[in-house]
This record gives C-alpha cells, structure tokens and sequence, in this order.
C-alpha cells in the first residue's frame, strides 16, 4: 500500500488507461446533490460489498465504467478489482480486506473524486 498519494498519482499517471478516467458532468451534478460525505457512503459500500470477499463475484468486471463517480474514481486509481489491488497496491488476493485495508481504498477514491471536483 502508498503511504504518499503523490507517489502512487504519479504511477497512475503514466498509465495511459488510469489517467484516461475523467468525471462528466453528471458524475460532478450526482456529486453536488449527493454531497462528498454520501458519495464517501457509497465508496465504503461498494468495496465492502465488490471487494472485500476474498473471492468477489465476477472479479476483474465487477466494477462499471459508468453510472457512479466511484465507478470511474475506483477504475483511474487501480482500486476496481482485486487483480489491480494486487498489482498496483500490493494488496494481496485471495483472503478477506481487513478494516485498514478497506480505509486505504476509500481514501485514495475520495482523494482522486476530490482533486477531480472543480472549485465552486
């Protein structure tokens, strides 16, 4: 795991896949109704529920590519799967996320959905 969200933007950065991301303008409009502390909710929800089982249904798609600003957040910062928790995150597959491991996700997420939210 990144202790320094600088280090692992900058990895993601030279993906040309993960850099590809961007909120439209409904994300941004489901954003301001919805508020960061709801769309945190769902973060924490979706990962506990798409994530969190050692062996998630569907693993490698279980992930959209649009319908939620997590969905998109989730894809550009290599936390959609479990093969790319492994790979870009080292966390390992195949057991359960623990409680911090979960946090860790969540606040990458709401760090990229942030830094993606144009200043009002």
């Amino acid at each position: 795991m990144y202790s320094n969200y600088e280090e692992l933007k900058a990895r993601l950065t030279k993906s040309k896949f993960r850099s590809s991301f961007k909120l439209k303008s409904k994300d941004l409009e489901y954003i301001n109704k919805k508020g960061l502390a709801e769309i945190e909710k769902h973060a924490e929800e979706f990962n506990r529920e798409r994530l969190a089982p050692a062996f998630p249904k569907n693993d490698g798609k279980q992930t959209p590519f649009r319908g939620h600003p997590v969905f998109i957040a989730q894809h550009a910062t290599a936390t959609c799967c479990r093969g790319c928790l492994s790979k870009w995150h080292k966390i390992p597959k195949n057991r359960l996320l623990n409680d911090e491991e979960i946090g860790y996700i969540i606040e990458i997420i709401m760090h990229w959905i942030r830094e993606n939210v144009p200043s009002p």
